[in-house]
C-alpha cells in the first residue's frame, strides 16, 4: 500500500464525517483505517509528573552549561532601576517567605491538541515582594528582564511583575526544581507563554525601556498572553468505540482567565453539549473536563471541544499558526462507533 493512496482515503473519511456520518462501505473503511492510524488515549491528571512535563529550549542554548549549575556556585544579581542592587545566593532565596502556587505552563509553539503544556505545584518567592524590598522605581521602571545561565533572555512588563502572582520558583511538585526545568531558579508567570517563563535565572534587571528578548528580536510576540485552549485526551483519534456509552475526557485552559464552561460537539461543531469539569485548585491552571456520550447509531463522528472563560471569551475555531503570538483552532478527532 503506497502512502499517497492511504492519504487520499484518510482524507475522504475525514471529509465524510463533517456531514454527519458515513454510509455502509465508508463505515467499514473508517474502521479499517481507524485500526491502522488510531492514536492512543492520553491519561491526563491534574498535576503533570515532572518526568512527563514538556521541555523546550531555544535552539542556541548550551544546555550542558545549565545542567552543570549547582546551588553552591549559583548566584542571582538584581539591579537596574532599584534603590539597592544585590547579589543573592541560593540560601538567601530559601530564607524568604515561600509561596505555593498551582500554575499551568504552555509552549507558544503548541498546536491545538498538542502536548507542550503541563500543570505543576510550584514553590518559590514572590517577585513583587522582592522588587519592593529592593526599592524598584515605580515611576521609571517599564520592564523586568530575566537573563539565564544558558544565554537566554526575555522580559515581562513591570506592571505584570507587580500583580503579586509571579513566582521565582525553586521547587516543582514537592521536590527541588529539576535541572531540566530551570534549577536553581526559574520564573513562573501565570497566563503567559513559556518563552517568558525563563529558566536558570542568574540576573534580574529592572529596566527603564521596552526590552526585546531573544524571541522578540526574531519577530515573536512581546505580549505572550496564552490563548484559550482545550483538548480531547480520551478516546484517542480514530479509536474504535464499542458499546452503548463512552467517556470523553480532556483539558481546557483559559490562559490568564479561569474556565467557565466547556462544550463538546459530535457533529463537527454544528451543535454543542455542555461538558462538566472538575474545579481547579488555582485560577491559574487548566481544568479536567469529562462527558458521558451515548452515540445514537454506529458510524464515524467528528468530535471537537471548545472552552469559554469567565469573561465570556469563546475559544476561536480560526486556525492560526504559532508564530508570532501562539496557535489557535479547535482540537478535532474522529471517533468510530463500530457497533453497540
Amino acid at each position: 500500500m503506497n502512502g499517497s493512496w492511504t492519504r487520499r482515503h484518510v482524507l475522504k473519511i475525514a471529509a465524510a464525517t463533517a456531514v454527519g456520518g458515513l454510509l455502509g462501505k465508508e463505515v467499514k473503511a473508517a474502521s479499517f483505517f481507524g485500526r491502522m492510524f488510531a492514536v492512543p488515549a492520553r491519561d491526563t491528571s491534574y498535576f503533570t509528573p515532572n518526568e512527563k512535563f514538556y521541555i523546550v529550549n531555544y535552539s542556541d542554548s548550551p544546555f550542558s552549561l545549565s545542567r552543570d549549575l549547582n546551588a553552591e556556585q549559583w548566584q542571582l544579581s538584581i539591579g537596574g532601576a532599584v534603590k539597592k542592587s544585590v547579589v543573592l545566593r541560593y540560601a538567601d532565596i530559601l530564607k524568604r517567605q515561600p509561596l505555593d502556587q498551582a500554575v499551568t505552563l504552555e509552549c507558544i509553539d503548541n498546536l491545538p491538541g498538542g502536548d507542550s503544556m503541563g500543570t505543576a505545584m510550584w514553590r518559590g518567592i514572590s517577585l513583587k515582594s522582592l522588587l519592593e524590598d529592593l526599592g524598584a522605581d515605580r515611576d521609571t521602571a517599564r520592564d523586568i528582564v530575566f537573563r539565564a545561565a544558558d544565554g537566554y533572555d526575555d522580559s515581562i512588563s513591570f506592571e505584570r511583575a507587580m500583580r503579586g502572582d509571579v513566582l521565582l520558583a525553586y521547587m516543582m511538585n514537592g521536590v527541588r526544581l529539576p535541572k531540566a526545568h530551570g534549577f536553581p531558579l526559574r520564573a513562573v508567570v501565570p497566563g503567559i507563554y513559556g518563552i517568558k517563563n525563563v529558566k536558570w535565572i542568574t540576573e534580574i534587571e529592572v529596566y527603564e525601556g521596552d526590552y526585546k528578548g531573544y524571541w522578540q528580536r526574531k519577530g515573536w510576540t512581546d505580549d505572550g498572553t496564552i490563548k484559550i485552549a482545550s483538548r480531547i485526551d480520551s478516546p484517542g483519534h480514530y479509536q474504535i468505540l464499542q458499546g452503548k456509552e463512552h467517556l470523553f475526557k480532556g483539558i481546557a485552559y483559559g490562559g490568564p482567565s479561569t474556565i467557565k464552561q466547556v462544550e463538546i460537539s459530535f457533529d463537527g461543531g454544528k451543535t454543542w453539549n455542555n461538558a462538566p469539569f472538575e474545579l481547579p485548585l488555582s485560577p491559574y491552571t487548566w481544568v479536567i473536563w469529562y462527558y458521558n456520550w451515548a452515540p445514537p447509531k454506529t458510524g464515524t463522528y467528528q468530535v471537537c471541544v471548545r472552552a469559554i472563560d469567565v469573561k465570556g471569551h469563546v475559544q476561536t475555531s480560526e486556525i492560526v499558526r504559532p508564530q508570532p503570538a501562539g496557535a489557535s483552532g479547535l482540537h478535532i478527532i474522529v471517533a468510530i462507533v463500530d457497533h453497540f
